[in-house]
């Protein structure tokens, strides 16, 4: 019996004692800030920020320490204790025990809802269903108790959630002082804290902010008694799993009561009630943060009754259904359950950023520049509407030099410098803004967002991240000036382009990409001096032809046939095969450009063809291919072969055979099969040598490397990893996928699909994976799931599903249905479907293939779009024309694919 089970096509599932697995956790948030997660006990914490902690923070290893968690608790005439989260002494004892409660989970998109049954007196079904309206900083606590007996009960409730009320920094740095300013007050409907201060000795800060717990019965009235501290609430003695205020049925002090200076305490216990057999009751906690208190009251009325909670559930599930519209029918129903888990993952991840999840315990939120680009993926397929200006904002982010930000601030277009002023370049961050504004424009046909203008990200740190620029100061601003000081901006053709052209001079001792401080990888941060990524320059080859062709398209389908460019940016477009290959004049090329860029630029412009920027650049496009091919390629034994990823802080190469061991690392096979380095027969041979080395079907397919049985700390702190953890050997999903993608691009179907369906088979398998539904950041040694939820892996998985395993994707703003699927995929009528939005519109492209042919060996005989014939090219896709998309009605409509 499989452990999870699917109860909708909408990804909603069911689990049986959930709490008998460690590490589980549910994210729960609203578009408003707030951010939860909940265990199977309730556990977890709450938050709008890092300095905004409602519960207490938790890293993953507090989800089965911590005791103070939400509770919620059930006391007979004689002082028998139930807790409808399972967390009281006595069923902690019962645990594992045939007395131990039966407990059923079910959830969806942000609710989460855990049944218990009592085995033993008092015989209660208890439901807690958790959720956070989509415009509200509350999260809701939906509670009902049935009586199961056959003889009525006299119960007494207690609701008891401890408030943290401060920043997560004051978990270790004056946790006693800080709860020392904690002002807390009772009224009518809950217990309120509001502290005096922010406690920081950098900077101490008036607060302004009002922590709450309140509660209502079904019909809105409030609790009887109050315990508004922890010490009132647990007593001398006691703790929160055996709470004398509970168990000795104490009183409470009333409404209106106050404390001051103890740590804060949402307990409040509601009048008695009498449940004759069968009967129910019901209740709502509420628990938030607000800057005005008066916000509150306004909460409180919102959400004060059963039909008003019910009301709001019903309407959060409703929202978040609609958020995710990608919905996909194969002849697996749990697969396409799952891909419901991986579409909706990019927006918990807008949501939570990089942070504020139990295993995702650093960082003070936000998204970093990588996530930024990576994250419109998602965005361009589900909710496109606002896209374009996201991707213009986005612009403002790059430095002339072509490096950029890295930390994101808050609104659109908002960018602020390294923390603590750290001079890192990632050496990757330039490949990924292209990648978007392609797939934007591929979707939109919106080639005009390349002449968009869009100002450059300023700050002290200069030529690449190896100077500084005394000039600069904050009061400069954000934002690069010209020589007359007035801000200077480009075409966002020409940010592309700076980007692009810097880093091809930026190269190491073998003429590859230097690794600067990381690249996607970011654990491989200890090579900064003699580093270079192979992998990445790879990369950059796969760009330079990508943008190339965006010139040429812009070329030929507009009436630009010009482009003016910032002077500066002449020396750059140097177009001399011995210099291509002369390392010291390449290096002597980009200080040139930094230099000239080092403080302020000229704002003197050139005139450039298009069609010679494109030649340009694809001709170092293919001196870079040229160049991988003749100097990385590592010959294996029986048909196998890979490139060389790297090489290390001592100019070695990283992978190879050493003696009797085989090093091998998957990012440069990646990026050499996506950009186009890698030969189709280089390609056969990575992919027998990937699965010879790389591949553990048990814990999730290709692993992230060999095991290099070495510390190697002229590499990353990875190697400090035990082999099989994160970035040292792990099923790292992210690189998987795009594994997957660069072999789909390439026409390796059956070769892309085991990698995307490994990954899949080991999520939906409970028993190894150990996670709900969704993708993680990766497979530890185990096969467990780790680092669930936030990876930028969901977004790129959704992707290929949808453009390149369905085949259906932009082509300059037509919609292209090319599929590449595999005779498993379909059901057993034969048929697939997938529904898309794409040009405003919805659509579910259906897919028959009743001869039951694998892709290669299907030919597309005919497509329809309702009743409208569509081309079909070379017997292998169809095309809906811009001008036919265009002339569609608003709504739904069907696109019917025959295969034959």
């Amino acid at each position: 019996m499989k452990a999870i089970t699917f109860t909708d096509t909408h990804g909603s599932f069911t689990m049986k004692q959930p709490e008998n697995t460690n590490y589980l956790y549910f994210p729960l948030a609203s578009e408003a800030g707030l951010k939860s997660s909940v265990t199977p006990n309730l556990g977890g914490d709450a938050k709008t920020d890092q300095e905004t902690f409602l519960l207490e923070p938790v890293s993953s290893e507090n989800l089965h320490n911590n005791r103070s968690t939400r509770n919620f608790f059930f006391v007979t005439y004689d002082a028998k204790v139930y807790s409808a989260t399972g967390v009281s002494a006595g069923q902690e004892n019962a645990r594992f025990s045939p007395s131990q409660d039966e407990s059923e989970l079910n959830a969806g998109f942000m609710w989460h809802t855990i049944k218990r049954v009592s085995k033993s007196s008092p015989l209660l079904e208890t439901v807690i269903t958790s959720f956070v309206p989509k415009d509200d900083n509350a999260e809701i606590m939906y509670v009902t108790v049935r009586n199961l007996s056959n003889q009525e009960l006299s119960l007494t409730p207690y609701a008891a959630i401890p408030i943290y009320g401060r920043s997560a920094d004051n978990i270790r740095d004056h946790r006693n002082v800080t709860s020392m300013l904690h002002r807390i007050k009772t009224t009518e409907n809950g217990v309120l804290v509001r502290p005096t201060m922010s406690f920081d000795e950098k900077g101490h800060r008036i607060n302004h902010k009002t922590y709450y717990v309140c509660g209502f019965t079904a019909k809105g009235q409030g609790p009887e008694g109050f315990f508004p501290t922890v010490e009132e609430y647990i007593g001398e003695g006691g703790t929160f799993t055996h709470p004398r205020a509970v168990v000795e049925k104490r009183p409470g002090v009333p409404s209106f009561s106050v404390a001051e200076g103890r740590e804060a305490m949402g307990a409040f216990c509601f009048q008695n009630i009498t449940l004759l057999p069968g009967d129910q009751a019901a209740y709502i906690i509420l628990l938030g943060v607000e800057e005005e208190e008066n916000r509150i009251e306004e909460i409180c009325q919102k959400y004060n009754t059963e039909k008003k909670t019910a009301d709001a559930l019903a309407q959060t599930k409703a929202h978040w259904q609609d958020k995710v519209s990608v919905g996909f029918h194969t002849g697996d129903k749990d697969f396409d359950c799952l891909m419901k888990w991986v579409c909706f993952q990019p927006f918990l991840r807008r949501l939570f950023g990089c942070s504020f999840l139990p295993h995702h315990d650093y960082g003070r939120g936000g998204r970093g520049w990588r996530d930024l680009w990576q994250d419109c993926l998602s965005l361009l397929l589900m909710e496109p509407q606002d896209v374009g200006q996201m991707i213009e904002a986005n612009y403002g982010g790059v430095r002339i030099d072509g490096t950029n930000a890295t930390i994101i601030g808050d609104g659109s277009g908002n960018f602020i410098a390294d923390r603590n002023g750290i001079a890192r370049v990632w050496m990757d961050h330039a490949l990924w803004p292209l990648m978007t504004t392609k797939l934007y424009i591929d979707q939109t046909g919106d080639l005009d967002i390349l002449l968009k203008e869009a100002p450059y990200f300023k700050d002290a740190q200069a030529m690449r991240g190896t100077g500084i620029d005394t000039l600069w100061s904050a009061d400069s601003g954000s934002r690069q000036l010209t020589n007359k000081n007035e801000i200077y901006t480009g075409s966002i053709l020409e940010h592309l382009l700076i980007e692009q052209l810097a880093a091809f001079y930026d190269v190491g001792d073998h003429n590859i990409y230097r690794l600067r401080g990381a690249d996607w990888n970011d654990a491989l941060d200890m090579a900064a001096e003699k580093g270079e990524s192979v992998a990445f320059t790879c990369a950059y080859a796969g760009n330079l032809r990508d943008l190339a062709s965006l010139l040429l398209l812009l070329d030929s389908a507009t009436d630009h046939h010009k482009v003016e460019l910032l002077e500066e940016i002449s020396v750059l477009l140097t177009d001399d095969q011995a210099v291509y290959d002369d390392i010291d004049k390449k290096r002597r090329i980009l200080e040139d450009y930094s230099t000239r860029c080092r403080h302020a630029v000229t704002g003197n412009r050139r005139t450039f063809y298009l069609s010679a920027l494109a030649a340009n650049l694809s001709k170092k496009a293919d001196w870079l291919t040229a160049h991988v091919r003749s100097q990385e390629w590592i010959d294996g034994k029986e048909e196998e072969g890979w490139f060389n990823s790297y090489y290390d802080n001592h100019g070695r190469a990283v992978e190879g055979f050493f003696g009797d061991q085989v090093r091998m690392m998957l990012t440069g096979q990646v990026f050499a099969i996506m950009g186009d380095v890698a030969e189709n027969e280089q390609t056969s041979r990575i992919v027998k040598a990937a699965d010879h080395y790389l591949y553990q079907k048990e814990v999730g397919g290709y692993r992230l490397n060999t095991d290099f049985k070495e510390l190697k700390f002229d590499m990353g702190r990875m190697f400090g990893f035990a082999y099989g953890e994160k970035e040292n050997g792990a099923v790292f999903s992210h690189m998987t996928v795009m594994y997957a993608n660069a072999l789909y691009r390439r026409g390796f179907v059956t070769e892309g699909w085991k990698a995307l369906k490994t990954l899949a088979d080991t999520a939906l398998n409970f028993n190894t994976s150990h996670i709900y539904p969704g993708i993680p950041e990766y497979f530890r040694a185990d096969g467990r799931g780790m680092y669930h939820y936030l990876t930028g892996a969901a977004s790129w998985f959704m992707m290929t599903m949808i453009t390149e395993v369905f085949g259906v994707h932009g082509d300059n703003g037509a919609l292209m249905i090319a599929p590449k699927l595999l005779a498993e995929q379909f059901d057993d009528q034969g048929t697939v479907s997938i529904t898309v939005p794409f040009a405003g519109k919805t659509f579910t492209v259906v897919c028959q293939n009743k001869s039951g042919k694998d892709f290669g060996d299907y030919t597309m005989e005919s497509a329809l779009c309702d009743d409208t014939v569509l081309p079909v090219r070379d017997n292998a896709s169809a095309l809906l024309s811009r001008e036919l998309l265009d002339s569609l009605p608003d709504g739904a409509h069907r696109i019917i694919v025959n295969l034959i």
